[in-house]
């Protein structure tokens, strides 16, 4: 993923600095990096995070909807394309921490996956695809942030870790691809739809997400539901 410079998201990340520092530091991500997250911790936050991927698919559908041109209607499906393979590895690695396809099919969404995940579709649904995508970024290119940083920071003891596969399926440069794409979308997006007056609102949206997608961490940590 290429340096952010001043796109919108950048501005957005510096308007909201203290919430995006709680966010990518949270105590789950640290204990990803350096190894030492419980596994049943991280066995609960990869249940949820099935259902969270669910929701999100919804979202790029809805994306494809709220778009006016084809260009955005082909970034929406590629998106809504990239989360759908992205479940099939997921279930895959789930099986492999022991949970069952079975049991992920019964499982109820935390109230953080349900508050997130519905927060972003109903500023889809009220609002227009620029509300839409930058409720989407935290996630999309925040996990990319993570993962990169994680690697770099824990480079010497990453072989050792449990949660390496995960570090890096968002370091690696296919997932960065898909952040990047991100990064450039919502700049086009703000240039077609958004103007001077516009940014508050959209940095209360984007503040709002990163906090959502913190408690989000946090239900994994302390295996909320």
């Amino acid at each position: 993923m290429k340096a952010a410079g001043q796109t919108l998201f950048a501005r957005l990340k510096a308007a909201c600095a203290s919430e995006w520092d709680a966010y990518v530091h949270h105590p789950f991500v640290r204990r990803l990096g350096d190894g030492s997250l419980a596994q049943e911790a991280f066995r609960h936050y990869l249940g949820q995070d099935y259902l969270f991927l669910i929701q999100f698919t919804r979202a790029y559908g809805l994306a494809v909807y709220k778009s006016d041109t084809l260009e955005d209607m082909r970034q929406a499906a590629a998106g809504m394309a990239a989360i759908l393979d992205e479940m099939g590895v997921h279930v895959k690695y789930c099986q492999e921490w022991g949970i069952a396809p079975t049991e992920m099919a019964s499982l109820a969404e935390a109230r953080a996956t349900t508050a997130y995940t519905r927060y972003v579709l109903d500023r889809g649904l009220a609002g227009d695809l620029l509300d839409l995508h930058v409720a989407l970024a935290p996630c999309v290119i925040g996990y990319a942030e993570i993962a990169s940083g994680l690697r770099a920071e824990f480079a010497e003891t990453m072989d050792d870790n449990p949660y390496r596969s995960w570090v890096d399926s968002y370091a690696g440069n296919q997932y960065q691809d898909v952040a990047g794409a991100q990064l450039a979308q919502l700049d086009r997006l703000m240039t077609s739809r958004g103007g001077p007056g516009r940014f508050p609102a959209l940095c209360e949206v984007f503040r709002e997400a990163v906090r959502l997608e913190t408690e989000f961490w946090e239900m994994g940590l302390t295996l909320a539901r």
